[in-house]
């Protein structure tokens, strides 16, 4: 593709944004004094403030290239990583989990392992997240350069480095702190720059129903498709989507994910906190209009040999993950072009701040302190996760080389989900619920769960078995493999655990206080109207999501 032709006002806007978010590192730095501010941003955040941050910092090229490619290529069945693969989960660690995590007063996730169970699950956990993290990371630096590349024409290489210096300048300058303040930016800057790509995109096709009446069956439904897998797009049936989307990777990614569960952690206090990610779960369930949307008209135009639309091609494979900043260029004018791509810009650096603030907390304290250095001073602290913050940035650069590598962003996300992120939330949900379950049930339980998804990847990806062999079904996508190695890592998880545990020693109820259910005070506060509650706001979102699943079954 011939790279745009930018103007002088669409150049002012990218600048004035990167321009920007760097000053707002250099301003906050003088706030950031000890390792409360620079890891934990405080923990004075309101419900909003942390809310926004939350949602935010999981808009990175995920959602933006990868769920938009995803679209074009599985269809309408896209829209079920929003509904049931998230909302129901999101209310579940509002209303169930954050409890445990913020009276715990604990740092990171893999710090509440250590004191439910011991120390080496925790280090477990906390050397799986950091590698997760840092893969995760590198899909953000690709998306990013994907798009320099596409509107600018800089080549890979530049793209990347340019990228990740920029993220890793106002990073390394205020923490978390500043990670959340651009979060919240970035997030008005998305929503701004994106908008109008599915409204004009409507408008050329010809109204919504035209949009829907100009694609196939199979990618204009959620549920009414799923009973064979052959009959959508994606080519899984509904007990893969409720198993291992809906239960499996949207419990273990959205109750377990350190990425965002901080940003909760941080609230000013507890009803704050389980606020966080309900109140998150409304702007999550509108942001189908900024992807789903311009993914069904990307697949119309790009099978209607008159409109002039094509995707990228990558090596003779078609590149899914072309088509927003391809309609981007299609639909905005000189000006509204730079807004645009600077909102684009706004979602892969959100993305990436969130994977690399969590990253630098959990090494300083859950891998550095644990294993290395357990007096380390506040001040070496700060200068350690620093270090780590430059140090996940580099490593991110080679993991975005691998990424490229994958047919699409959203396939390559969620292979690594199911090998970290699933088995995990066995383990957290044995630990937060039953209070029988051993220190040694939880390690011997997480491993077998992790290692149990990786092999079966493999096994696959080499074709030592077949596909039907774990998705159940004679036809199936590599999205469907990933559904239900989920599923089959997370039942292998639990099974473990349960049954190591009725064969150890336990950890007597005193040491498990405000760790698990049935041993923890309850979060209800007496003095607030059910419609101030959080219970109040999750069933809204319920019956919210509920009722899009209904409209579009």
């Amino acid at each position: 593709m011939q790279s745009i032709q930018l103007a002088l006002p669409d150049w002012l806007i990218i600048a004035t944004y990167f321009l920007f978010v760097l000053g707002i590192g250099a301003y906050l730095k003088r706030f950031t004094k000890d390792e409360s501010d620079f890891f934990l941003a405080g923990r004075r955040n309101t419900a909003w403030v942390s809310g926004l941050a939350f949602l935010s910092a999981n808009l990175g090229a995920l959602e933006l290239l990868g769920m938009t490619g995803n679209t074009l290529k599985y269809g309408m069945y896209v829209a079920h990583f929003y509904w049931v693969g998230a909302i129901p989960a999101m209310v579940f660690l509002g209303v169930y989990m954050m409890p445990f995590y913020y009276s715990s007063k604990i740092k990171s996730v893999p710090g509440y392992l250590k004191l439910r169970f011991d120390e080496k699950t925790r280090v477990l956990n906390a050397i799986a997240f950091g590698v997760m993290t840092l893969l995760v990371s590198g899909i953000n630096l690709y998306a990013m350069a994907l798009v320099l590349r596409t509107f600018l024409g800089w080549n890979w290489d530049v793209s990347m480095w340019v990228s990740a210096a920029t993220v890793a300048a106002y990073i390394t300058m205020s923490g978390l702190l500043s990670a959340m303040f651009t979060e919240i930016i970035q997030f008005f800057l998305i929503w701004f720059g994106l908008f109008l790509v599915a409204v004009l995109g409507i408008l050329e096709v010809g109204g919504v129903q035209e949009v829907f009446a100009r694609v196939p069956t199979a990618y204009s439904a959620l549920w009414s498709t799923s009973g064979n897998a052959a009959d959508n797009g994606m080519l899984v049936t509904w007990g893969g989507v409720v198993l291992g989307l809906g239960f499996v990777l949207s419990f273990g990614y959205w109750t377990t994910d350190f990425l965002v569960v901080q940003r909760a952690m941080v609230a000013k206090n507890l009803r704050a906190a389980r606020q966080t990610p309900i109140l998150a779960s409304f702007f999550k369930m509108a942001v189908p209009f900024l992807v789903i949307v311009p993914g069904l008209i990307a697949y119309i135009l790009s099978h209607d040999p008159d409109s002039g639309f094509a995707l990228l091609q990558d090596g003779g494979a078609v590149n899914y993950d072309s088509a927003l900043p391809l309609l981007v260029a299609r639909y905005y004018p000189i000006g509204l072009v730079g807004l645009g791509i600077t909102a684009l810009l706004a979602g892969f650096m959100a993305g990436q701040a969130g994977n690399v603030s969590a990253f630098n907390t959990v090494w300083t304290y859950d891998i550095y302190q644990a294993l290395f250095k357990k007096d380390a001073s506040s001040e070496h602290l700060m200068w350690m996760g620093r270090a780590a913050t430059i140090a996940g940035i580099l490593i991110s650069v080679v993991t975005a080389y691998w990424a490229k590598s994958f047919p699409s962003i959203m396939d390559y996300m969620q292979a690594i989900f199911s090998w970290v992120n699933a088995p995990l939330f066995a383990t957290m949900l044995l630990g937060m619920f039953v209070r029988w379950i051993t220190p040694s049930g939880a390690f011997w339980g997480l491993l077998a769960g992790m290692g149990s998804s990786v092999a079966l990847f493999l096994a696959v990806k080499f074709d030592w078995i077949g596909k039907s062999l774990i998705t159940l079904s004679s036809v199936a996508s590599d999205m469907a493999a990933n559904f239900w190695r989920a599923w089959w890592a997370w039942l292998i998880c639990f099974a473990v655990t349960i049954g190591i545990s009725l064969l150890t020693k336990r950890k007597p109820d005193e040491e498990l206080v405000g760790l698990v259910k049935g041993l923890t005070k309850e979060a209800a506060a007496a003095h607030v109207p059910f419609f101030k509650t959080p219970e109040f706001y999750a069933l809204l979102s319920m019956l919210a999501v509920i009722a899009l699943n209904i409209y579009f079954w």
